[in-house]
C-alpha cells in the first residue's frame, strides 16, 4: 500500500513539473520543495512525456538544459539524454540531436550491447532508433573506432533496426581504409540481408576494397551484380577499377574500362591518364605512356603525371630522358617532390654515381625537400653496396636526428653490409635491434647471417644466437628456426641444420612443411635416403603437405640439381603432394 502512495505521489510530481513546464513557470521549479524532489529517474520521467504527449520540442530541450545548468551537481543519466534526443529528433532538429549524442557516446559507452540493449527498451520507436544509432554508427567510424562502430551495427542487425544508407557506407568506408577486407564482405551481407539497398557510394567502396587487395575476380561480380540493378557507373568507379587493372598488368581491360567510360559520356580525369601512365611505365612500356601523356584531352598533367613518366624512365636505364623531363615539370610550375627525387636518386645509386647522388641531396636540401625513408634506406644500400659502412651509419643516424624511423629496409640493408665485410659482430647487434623494434628478418637476412658466420669457419655462433635471443627477451618463433634451418641445408651443412631442428624441437616449436622439406632433400641430396624417408614419414604423420608455393620456391633455389624432380616424385609418391601440381608445373618447365 505505501509502495501505491508512493507511485502515485511521483505521479503528481511529474504532472505538476509538466504543467509548470507547459505555462513556463521556471521559478517555481527552483523552489526547495520541488527541486530537492528533482531526481534523475523523476526528470526522465517528465522528459518521456514530453515526448509522448508534448508537441513543442522546445519545452523539453529547455527543461533539460535548465536541470543540467540550475540543479547543483547534477548530471543527466544516460536514459534522459536518450529520451531526449528522441524529441529532437521526432521533431526533426537533426543536427541538435546528433551534437547531444556524441556528447555522450564516448563517455557512456554507448557501443556496449548491454548498454544499447537497456536504452532500446526505453522507448519502443524503430524509425527513431535507426536513426541514432545511425548516427552512432558514422561517428564511431569516422572517430577511427571501427570496433565499436560493427558492435553498433550488429545491435540494429540483432533487433531489426535497417541502418541508414550513409551509415553503412560510412562503416564500409572505414573497414577498407583499416584494410579489415574479410570484415567488408560481412558487413556488405548483412546490410543486404537487413533490406539496405546499396547506392552507388556502396559499390565504390567496395570496389576500391577489391582495388587494395587486388580482387578483380571480385570486382567482375560486382560490376554484373551493379548491370542488374542498373546502378550506373560515375568517375570513381571508372578510376578505381583502371587503377586495378593497371596495377594487375591487364593493359587491355584497363584501356577497355576507359573506351567504355568515354561511350557512356563519362570524360576522364588526370587521376584516369595517371593510372594508365603508370601502368604502361610499370612494364617499361615507354613509348605507349608518352603517347598517352600527348593525347592528354581536358586535363592538366600534375605533379603524379611527371613523376609516373620519370620513374618510368629511371626503371627503363633511360636517366637522361628523366632528367630532362624534370627541367620540363619545374618550367611548368610544377616543383619535384621526394618521391621524383627518390625516383632520380635511385637510378643514380644504381650506377653507382655517388657524388651525383649526393649532389641530387644538397639540391633537395636547397629545395626544402624532406627525405623520407626511402631517400635514406636507397643511400644506405648504396653505400652498403661499396663496402662504405661508415656513411651508411652517418645516414642512419642522420634518419635518427631527423625524427624519421627506422624500417625493416634499413636494418635489412645494414645487417647484409655488414654480413658482406664479415663483421658480424654489428651484424648480430642490428639483428637484435631489428627484432627489438617489432620487425620479423626474411629469410634472406638469417642467410646473410649463416652465410658469414660459415665464411669464418664460425657456424657454432649460429646455433648460439638461439639462447641470446631467449636472454634478451626476444621472441622465437618458428620463422627463426625454418629460415636457419634452410640455409644450412642449401650450404649442405646438414649437421647444424638437424642441430637447429633439436633446439626447436627441445622449445617445444613444431616445424611446419618447409622445415620438413628442406632437411628431407638434404638427406637425399647427401645420399641418406633412410634420413630423408623418415621426415617425409613424419610429414605424412603430420599431414604436411608440399604446397604450389613450397614446390615454386624449391625449384627456383635448386635450380641447377638434376636430382630434384626425382626427390618430387618420391614425394608425390609419399602423398604429400598433388600428383596435379607436379603433373602442371613439370609441362610449364617442358614449355620454357
Amino acid at each position: 500500500m505505501s509502495s501505491l502512495v508512493s507511485l502515485n505521489n511521483d505521479t503528481k510530481l511529474i504532472q505538476a513539473i509538466c504543467a509548470v513546464v507547459l505555462k513556463g513557470h521556471w521559478t517555481k521549479l527552483s523552489k526547495p520543495e520541488i527541486a530537492s524532489s528533482l531526481t534523475s529517474t523523476n526528470i526522465h520521467q517528465v522528459l518521456l512525456n514530453f515526448l509522448l504527449n508534448c508537441d513543442n520540442p522546445s519545452l523539453s530541450w529547455g527543461f533539460f538544459k535548465w536541470t543540467e545548468s540550475t540543479l547543483p551537481n547534477h548530471k543527466h543519466s544516460l536514459q534522459s539524454s536518450w529520451v531526449m534526443i528522441h524529441i529532437l529528433t521526432k521533431h526533426k532538429h537533426l543536427m541538435t540531436a546528433q551534437n547531444l549524442l556524441h556528447k555522450f557516446a564516448l563517455r557512456d559507452f554507448l557501443s556496449t550491447p548491454s548498454v544499447l540493449n537497456s536504452l532500446l527498451k526505453v522507448h519502443d520507436d524503430p524509425d527513431g532508433n535507426s536513426h541514432i544509432l545511425s548516427w552512432l554508427v558514422i561517428f564511431f567510424a569516422n572517430s577511427k573506432m571501427t570496433q565499436d562502430a560493427i558492435q553498433v551495427f550488429d545491435q540494429m542487425r540483432i533487433h531489426g533496426l535497417k541502418p541508414h544508407l550513409h551509415a553503412c557506407t560510412v562503416l564500409l568506408n572505414s573497414l577498407v581504409k583499416d584494410r579489415l577486407t574479410d570484415m567488408v564482405w560481412k558487413v556488405y551481407k548483412k546490410m543486404l540481408g537487413l533490406g539496405v539497398v546499396p547506392n552507388i557510394h556502396v559499390y565504390n567502396v567496395l570496389i576500391h576494397a577489391c582495388s587494395k587487395s587486388g580482387d578483380v575476380e571480385r570486382v567482375e561480380k560486382l560490376l554484373s551484380e551493379m548491370e542488374l540493378k542498373w546502378v550506373k557507373l560515375d568517375l570513381f568507379t571508372y578510376n578505381t577499377l583502371i587503377a586495378l587493372y593497371c596495377k594487375k598488368g591487364m593493359h587491355y581491360e584497363a584501356l577497355s574500362v576507359q573506351d567504355r567510360m568515354e561511350r557512356e559520356g563519362v570524360s576522364p580525369d588526370i587521376v584516369t591518364y595517371n593510372s594508365l601512365i603508370y601502368g604502361f611505365c610499370r612494364e617499361g612500356r615507354m613509348r605507349e605512356a608518352v603517347r598517352l601523356f600527348r593525347d592528354i584531352k581536358g586535363a592538366s598533367p600534375n605533379h603524379v603525371t611527371y613523376t609516373t613518366l620519370i620513374d618510368g624512365y629511371c626503371r627503363a636505364n633511360d636517366l637522361e630522358e628523366a632528367l630532362r623531363l624534370r627541367e620540363v615539370m619545374v618550367a611548368k610550375g610544377l616543383y619535384p617532390g621526394v618521391v621524383t627525387y627518390n625516383s632520380i636518386l635511385r637510378k643514380l645509386c644504381e650506377e653507382g654515381r655517388i657524388r651525383d647522388a649526393n649532389r641530387l641531396l644538397n639540391e633537395m636540401s636547397e629545395k626544402k625537400v624532406e627525405p623520407d625513408n626511402v631517400t635514406c634506406n636507397t643511400l644506405i644500400n648504396a653505400y652498403c653496396k661499396i663496402g662504405d659502412m661508415k656513411s651508411a651509419m652517418k645516414v642512419k643516424n642522420k634518419m635518427l636526428e631527423a625524427g624519421l624511423k627506422l624500417d625493416r629496409f634499413t636494418y635489412r640493408g645494414l645487417i647484409h653490409g655488414f654480413c658482406k665485410l664479415q663483421e658480424m659482430d654489428s651484424a648480430k647487434e642490428l639483428l637484435f635491434s631489428m627484432l627489438g623494434a617489432g620487425f620479423s628478418p626474411s629469410y634472406c637476412t638469417y642467410s646473410w647471417l649463416v652465410d658469414g658466420y660459415s665464411n669464418q669457419g664460425n657456424e657454432e655462433t649460429v646455433i648460439k644466437l638461439m639462447n641470446e635471443f631467449v636472454r634478451r627477451g626476444l621472441c622465437v618463433d618458428v620463422s627463426v628456426y625454418r629460415a636457419l634451418i634452410r640455409r644450412f641445408c642449401k650450404k649442405e651443412r646438414v649437421d647444424f641444420a638437424e642441430r637447429v631442428f633439436g633446439l626447436m624441437q627441445g622449445n617445444g616449436i613444431s616445424g611446419d612443411s618447409v622445415v620438413y622439406t628442406s632437411l628431407a632433400y638434404a638427406y637425399w641430396k647427401a645420399g641418406n635416403a633412410n634420413a630423408a624417408s623418415n621426415m617425409l614419414e613424419e610429414m605424412y604423420k603430420r599431414r604436411l603437405m608440399v604446397t604450389l608455393k613450397i614446390y615454386k620456391c624449391f625449384n627456383a633455389s635448386y635450380a641447377n640439381d638434376n636430382i630434384l624432380s626425382l626427390f618430387w616424385n618420391h614425394v608425390v609418391e609419399r602423398g604429400l603432394m598433388s600428383k596435379n601440381i607436379l603433373k602442371e608445373m613439370q609441362q610449364l618447365d617442358s614449355y620454357k
